[in-house]
């Protein structure tokens, strides 16, 4: 059995050493989707475009602007002088926000009244929308806290503050979204590229007409999908490899857990991922359809239902329970868990359970339908 399996995996080995394509694809492509998604997908929202609509001309509502500007979130695109600006600006996005200051904004103040300052938003992006008002409150917030100790201080007060909050953020201290998004960009890029890579190599079989000789020769199917998959899985684990390489310069990720339980759930999830390869190409007939169908099943669920990108528990119920279709779930918390913070075993074994008995109920399909069909 031994010599089966081995013999069919140098085959493998041989064939794809010959198909640069397929050398490609599975090298060259993957970084290509890690450079692009990386790059592309970001929550961090920088240079907001803000208009003013000064109406107190004071040195306070100067030093507001100011303050405002000292970081990159805040871009002052313009100043407006009529109501009916207001409406321009925004309708021709021109400006995402624009702040209104009121005519008697410094007398309020320095009469130890509340000044209102009003902040118009382009609500169409609704995320976009509530990180610019947080942006905007927080820089608020800072600037009154400044402008109360200088009016204190102008009275021979000090400012006195009875509970004052310290937050520290672990793992990510700069909340920096690419952080926390590059393990799903990994995730995804390891079940497209081994899902893809089996399905076309069992789909090339078919066309070529080599699929009859396997058929009729001793071969089991368990160890005709063993052996097909186990080049895959070497290959796949170098491209994991060089996905994290690859994500450590050009992002900065850095790898804090235990790389024993890295490589043990990675070898996991590719088992499963290869093996819905393989029930993938036991639909399709030719490449072009299994490249569509592989891609598919692999990009989208990992995508849209492994807390990729949305959070599972903000889902409804019935979409949560259908987020268990895709192993990407799981191996994506055990991914977070190791790569982020650095955690044991104890924190995420439950995930490992989950993809092993995927992994096996997977196999199992696979071998079923291979028996029945000899992938033909």
């Amino acid at each position: 059995m031994l010599n089966r399996i081995k013999a069919i995996a140098i085959k493998e080995m041989r064939q794809l050493k010959r198909d640069k394509r397929m050398l490609y694809v599975l090298f060259i492509f993957p970084i290509f989707l890690l450079v692009i998604f990386g790059y592309a997908i970001n929550f961090d929202v920088h240079h907001i475009k803000i208009v003013i609509f000064d109406q107190d001309k004071s040195i306070d509502s100067r030093n507001y602007v100011n303050s405002l500007t000292s970081s990159d979130y805040f871009d002052i695109v313009g100043y407006i002088h009529t109501d009916k600006d207001i409406k321009r600006v925004l309708d021709t996005k021109k400006a995402q926000c624009v702040v209104v200051f009121p005519r008697d904004m410094s007398r309020k103040l320095y009469s130890k009244q509340s000044a209102k300052v009003q902040v118009l938003i382009d609500g169409v992006d609704a995320n976009t929308a509530s990180l610019i008002l947080n942006y905007m409150n927080s820089a608020t917030a800072a600037y009154s806290q400044k402008l109360q100790g200088n009016i204190l201080a102008s009275i021979g007060r000090k400012a006195y503050i009875p509970l004052d909050i310290h937050p520290a953020f672990w793992f990510n201290p700069d909340l920096d979204s690419t952080v926390f998004l590059i393990p799903g960009l990994i995730v995804m890029i390891l079940i497209i590229t081994a899902v893809v890579s089996i399905s076309l190599s069992i789909v090339r079989e078919k066309e070529r007409g080599t699929i009859e000789q396997i058929n009729v020769s001793p071969l089991t199917s368990l160890e005709l999908l063993i052996g097909k998959t186990v080049p895959y899985t070497i290959i796949s684990l170098l491209v994991g490899a060089l996905i994290l390489v690859s994500g450590h310069f050009l992002f900065g990720i850095t790898f804090k857990g235990n790389l024993f339980l890295l490589f043990f759930s990675t070898l996991l999830f590719l088992f499963a991922a290869l093996n819905l390869g393989i029930i993938v190409s036991s639909i399709a007939n030719t490449q072009q359809v299994a490249f569509q169908i592989a891609t598919l099943v692999s990009m989208l669920p990992s995508m849209l239902l492994s807390g990729f990108i949305f959070p599972i528990e903000s889902m409804p119920v019935v979409v949560q329970i259908l987020t268990n279709v895709t192993p990407a779930k799981f191996y994506l918390i055990i991914l977070r868990g190791i790569l982020l913070k650095g955690v044991g075993v104890e924190s995420f074994w439950p995930q490992l359970v989950y993809l092993m008995i995927f992994s096996l109920v997977l196999l199992s399909l696979s071998a079923l339908i291979n028996k029945k069909s000899k992938i033909a």
